[in-house]
């Protein structure tokens, strides 16, 4: 009996497959109070970071705004956090890539969806893609709030 991944190898060697295609991630910011997106395969939740819904001077900016990563980054756990996040996605994206998951998508949620889980993802995905991996940043909120206006 073989398992889909174990077929998948199989057929690449002996079509001379022999290299892994590029798995593509897609990370997604969200809030949580919308639900968690159905399409993630891993979730990671940002609201133990300073939030910066609760500055004036923040409150109608994003995390797409220098304003806001500033404020974030000079959150004590964040310098922390990120590296961790890093070190425990290294050695996992290789893995399922080897599986032959052509994509993966990484959620990342805050209380609103607007501030630090964005700066997250737009940090993640910068990191991701100087690891060789081709990433695609989804703000789901701020996508919504464009649409509605």
């Amino acid at each position: 009996d073989l398992t889909e991944g174990d077929l998948r190898r199989e057929l690449r060697s002996s079509f001379s497959l022999a290299r892994t295609p590029a798995m593509s991630v897609i990370v997604m910011s969200f809030a949580y109070g919308q639900g968690i997106p159905r399409a993630a395969d891993l979730v990671f939740d940002v609201r133990f970071l300073r939030n910066p819904h609760y500055l004036d001077a923040l409150r109608d900016k994003t995390g797409e705004d220098a304003e806001v990563g500033a404020y974030i980054e000079s959150d004590r756990g964040y310098a922390d956090f990120f590296r961790r996040l890093a070190d425990f996605l290294a050695p996992l994206l290789p893995r399922y890539r080897a599986e032959g998951k052509s994509y993966l998508t990484i959620a990342i949620g805050c209380t609103g969806g607007r501030h630090r889980s964005v700066y997250v993802a737009e940090k993640l995905g910068a990191w991701l893609a100087g690891h060789g991996y081709r990433a695609a940043i989804r703000h789901r909120e701020l996508e919504r709030d464009k649409i509605l206006g």
